[in-house]
């Protein structure tokens, strides 16, 4: 299946770039610029003041069932896989995120998680204008496929969204993402795609969530998508990367924004045979329930 880019976001990311000119929404170096000021006239500070340690995030009943090798290690070494290994970050009550990763006889399994609270330092734009900025450019990063449309729909503004990505009221789908002014957005040099590090590097043999050389698509009905009732938005990217004569590698992330946070959950397979396919379904049936019970935390 060729990808092609979710056209529906091009309104609305250029929306939000025209009225978002302040700094990147990750910069260590400064305070939150909204805290304590009491002029009616600055937008409102986002929901959430602080984050949540990532490595306590997932309980261990999910982890059991997400790195299903660590049940065969030594009860030392299974407290070790449980607990994960933090993200290095600069400053976390900005940015944090953790990683655990279990070898086995059978497979090699690797979550991540990584939240980031977005903060805006244009008075004139709320933290959650700017959340909506940065989830928006990795949904753009994606590269999600464009939802399925009959032609008597693509083109009839009375049937949904039209070529512009618009609502037939000319407004612009709410947090959509693919956007051919994604650059034109604030550079944010803390935010990673769903495959980067937590600490905006590289995520090594974690990344490779977007596809690339030797990507091959989930089966139909699986496809990277948009999901409904997840945060305020939220977008799911699945790929099957095989490189040279190695085993297949299935990686799944799901990307959700709850308010001026941003949360990654990025979950893989690889098995141990060359011969064997992760499952597609599995796996992001696993994804979509770390990421629904880090959104219920959220909520708490």
């Amino acid at each position: 299946m060729q990808r092609k880019v979710y056209v529906p976001g091009v309104a609305l990311l250029a929306a939000l770039t025209a009225g978002c000119t302040g700094g990147s929404g990750t910069d260590s170096s400064t305070t939150d610029a909204k805290a304590g000021e009491s002029n009616t006239s600055v937008a409102a500070p986002g929901k959430y003041r602080t984050l949540r340690e990532p490595c306590g995030a997932v309980d261990r009943g999910l982890l059991r069932d997400l790195l299903p090798g660590a049940t065969t290690l030594p009860e030392e070494q299974q407290e070790k896989a449980y607990d994960g290994t933090p993200a290095v970050t600069y400053d976390t009550d900005r940015r944090v995120g953790c990683r655990w990763k279990v070898d086995s006889p059978g497979a090699t399994h690797h979550l991540r998680v990584d939240f980031e609270r977005v903060v805006s330092y244009d008075s004139e734009v709320s933290d959650d204008d700017r959340a909506k900025q940065v989830y928006a450019k990795q949904e753009v990063a994606a590269d999600l496929p464009a939802p399925f449309r009959s032609p008597d729909e693509s083109d009839d503004p009375e049937n949904g969204e039209g070529d512009d990505g618009a609502s037939p009221d000319g407004s612009a789908s709410p947090d959509a993402a693919a956007s051919k002014s994604a650059g034109e957005a604030d550079a944010d040099p803390t935010a990673s795609a769903p495959g980067g590090d937590a600490s905006g590097a590289d995520g090594g043999e974690d990344s490779g969530a977007g596809g690339g050389a030797g990507t091959q698509t989930p089966p139909e009905g699986l496809e990277p998508r948009i999901l409904a009732d997840l945060g305020d938005a939220a977008f799911l990217d699945d790929a099957l990367v095989r490189s040279g004569s190695t085993a297949q590698r299935r990686t799944v992330s799901v990307v959700f924004r709850t308010s001026n946070v941003v949360v990654t959950v990025q979950y893989s397979e690889q098995p141990a045979l060359t011969a064997d396919l992760p499952d597609s379904k599995e796996l992001q049936e696993k994804t979509q329930a770390v990421a629904r019970r880090l959104a219920e935390q959220f909520n708490d």
